[in-house]
């Protein structure tokens, strides 16, 4: 398999903004490649696929957990935040990652967990010891009711209530995930000192940026306020939405950490935060977290994570809330992750998966703000198919089957169709390979110059190219129906885009003194039609 390198066109931004407009590849370790025959992948899988990865033409990789581990949610309760999982590998092995990406023209940006470690974590060992103590105060900690019961009616995400009992100091401690996922207290001033220098260590490693998991649950209401019931609608699937969560996160005091943080960052220059928001108040909570200079760099949600339908009025509501104001912080749009079923199985509907991909990708591609593309996008890989017998997720097994897309978007990314597990592994992976993705390998892509590899490494190239779609401003002309217009601008370039998002043709002509620069599905383009899953972009002076 030869990958092919694309030449990287001169960054529009400064030095110290390379992230600007970024497009950054999101690797889930696990499912990336094995290279050491137990079935999970490692980081010198990555390491020997980063020629892959630098082929799209994308800035920056971000790396979902790789730390010490028990892997009770995957790496996301971590047992040493200083040290690589010995299922991934070593501290030498992450080095020559990085050295490779950067040789390679790569940055590389890390997850940190900060709002809660794993319950094997030294530091939970300590706090649990006794009521007093350096560390007792480490976690969220507090004496249950006169009748033994919770200290309030918080829920958390996965399951059941966000306090679990423990004998030894006789209290409750508090996670709004797994029991075994402990909330640290930062609203004490040593874990935050603790937490900084988490991060200060992997900076001088090398690494390029972070993005911030779950960041709104950093903090919770130290006097332990109810929730209130949340208002009515929306889909309840557990305790956890029927509660409006006001009080056991997106604590005020998050936003003075933030700017700790973002002062570190700033010390070492060229380096990119992000947040990861989730919930009921996202909007206004990743505004908040990236608001002027002394905050995180950008943020981004669930808005196209969880829609159950790609529509212009999705569209619509992400560039009107993200509309570049004074002080605003900056956008990152993500479509699929490990936390959310692949976008073309929720959005296609019954139409041609390919070809809703490559109208998809072209939409990402020209959206105002950084954009991810997750593991297996470039390929066009759908949602794959895991049997009840072979789910590890703790969300989808606890809530079968309503909530099942983690680990159908986490399986093993196919490289050589002829291989055994599909060059993955040499053993059977951790989660099965789908036989849905195996014509959709790597290699077999490589040799096809009209496979969604190839266009990904086009539409790449094409954002690159064009100073409006990094750094431009996002006017929408129509996002209404089916037809999505809108147009980009910086510096006197204008390109006006546009989309049929829906599964029929829709009427339209393209405007005087305009040509198409791009585009996707058009072969059956009649004059004054748009076919459906069309998308092209125009340049030229209006007539």
């Amino acid at each position: 398999m030869t990958a092919h390198i694309l030449e990287r066109q001169p960054s529009l931004a400064s030095a110290a903004d390379w992230w600007r407009g970024a497009v950054i590849y999101q690797v889930y370790p696990r499912s990336f490649a094995d290279t050491n025959g137990d079935g999970i992948g490692d980081l010198p899988g990555i390491t020997r696929h980063l020629d892959h990865i630098a082929s799209l033409g994308v800035d920056a990789i971000w790396l979902s957990p790789f730390f010490t581990s028990p892997m009770k949610d995957f790496g996301y309760d971590v047992a040493d935040y200083c040290d690589v999982d010995p299922v991934f590998g070593t501290l030498a092995d992450f080095d020559r990652l990085i050295a490779r990406a950067h040789a390679l023209g790569l940055k590389i940006i890390t997850d940190l967990v900060f709002a809660h470690t794993s319950d094997q974590h030294p530091w939970f060992h300590d706090s649990r010891k006794a009521r007093s103590g350096p560390r007792s105060d480490w976690y969220v900690w507090s004496d249950p009711r006169p009748d033994g019961s919770p200290p309030n009616n918080w829920q958390s995400v996965f399951s059941g209530p966000a306090w679990t009992w423990d004998a030894r100091r006789g209290q409750y401690y508090m996670h709004n995930f797994l029991p075994e996922q402990p909330q640290l207290n930062l609203h004490n001033p040593a874990v935050q000192d603790a937490l900084l220098e988490v991060a200060r260590f992997w900076l001088d490693r090398g690494v390029d940026g972070f993005r911030f998991d779950a960041i709104n649950f950093a903090m919770h209401d130290p006097q332990l306020r109810d929730n209130p019931p949340a208002p009515p609608g929306g889909q309840r699937t557990r305790p956890f939405d029927f509660q409006d969560k006001l009080y056991n996160q997106s604590h005020p005091g998050i936003v003075d950490f933030l700017v700790r943080i973002r002062a570190l960052t700033d010390s070492r220059g060229g380096r990119f935060s992000v947040a990861e928001v989730g919930g009921d108040h996202a909007d206004q909570e990743m505004q908040t977290f990236t608001e002027g200079e002394r905050h995180l760099n950008s943020a981004y949600g669930f808005l196209y994570l969880y829609a159950p339908r790609l529509a212009p009025a999705l569209v619509r509501e992400g560039a009107e809330t993200w509309q570049g104001r004074a002080g605003q912080g900056w956008p990152s749009w993500t479509f699929s992750n490990h936390d959310a079923p692949r976008a073309i199985s929720r959005w296609a509907e019954g139409r041609d998966l390919k070809a809703f991909a490559e109208m998809a990708m072209l939409l990402l591609m020209t959206m105002r703000g950084n954009v991810f593309i997750y593991q297996g996008e470039e390929l066009a890989l759908p949602q794959a198919n895991v049997p009840f017998e072979r789910l590890v997720d703790p969300e989808a097994i606890a809530n079968w089957p309503r909530t099942l897309g983690r680990d159908g978007a986490r399986t093993p990314l196919p490289w050589k169709a002829e291989q055994p597990q599909a060059g993955f592994s040499t053993v059977e992976p951790w989660l099965p390979i789908d036989p849905v993705h195996i014509p959709l390998s790597v290699d077999r892509q490589e040799g096809n110059l009209s496979s969604m590899l190839h266009t990904t490494r086009r539409l790449v190239a094409f954002r690159k190219a064009h100073s409006s779609l990094l750094l431009g401003e996002m006017n929408l002309l129509e996002a209404d129906r089916d037809l999505l217009c809108f147009e980009r601008l910086f510096r006197g370039e204008r390109l006006l885009c546009v989309f049929n998002l829906g599964h029929g043709p829709v009427s339209w002509t393209i405007p005087p003194g305009l040509r198409i620069i791009e585009a996707v599905n058009l072969e059956a383009a009649q004059p004054g039609v748009l076919p459906p899953m069309a998308g092209l972009v125009l340049a030229g002076t209006p007539g």
